[in-house]
C-alpha cells in the first residue's frame, strides 16, 4: 500500500480560491481511480491550509493516480501551491 499524507498550504486568498473551486471534482475522479483506497483533503482550522490524505493499493495505482492529477484542470490551476507530503510504500 502506498500512503501520502501532508498539507496543501495557500499563500493567500486568490489560491484558497482556486482550490475551493476545483477541490470537489478533484476528490470525486481521484476516489473513483481503480486503486484508491482513501482520499481525503480538508480544510483546516487555518482556512489556507489543507489537510491531505490519501491511499492506493500499490505504487502503480498511486502512479496512476499522479499523472492524472497533472493533467487536470486540478493539476494545472494549483501547480503553483506549495506541498508538504511525505510519501510511504513507493519502490
Amino acid at each position: 500500500m502506498v500512503t501520502l499524507n501532508g498539507f496543501l498550504r495557500c499563500t493567500n486568498e486568490d489560491e484558497l480560491a482556486i482550490v475551493q473551486a476545483h477541490i470537489e471534482e478533484h476528490i470525486a475522479l481521484t476516489r473513483a481511480e481503480e486503486g484508491c483506497l482513501t482520499f481525503e483533503v480538508i480544510q483546516s482550522p487555518d482556512p489556507l491550509i489543507w489537510t491531505v490524505h490519501e491511499e492506493f493499493t500499490d505504487p502503480e495505482a498511486f502512479r496512476f493516480h499522479q499523472t492524472r492529477v497533472r493533467q487536470s484542470a486540478w493539476g494545472r490551476e494549483t501547480k503553483g501551491i506549495a506541498r508538504e507530503y511525505t510519501v510511504q510504500g513507493m519502490d
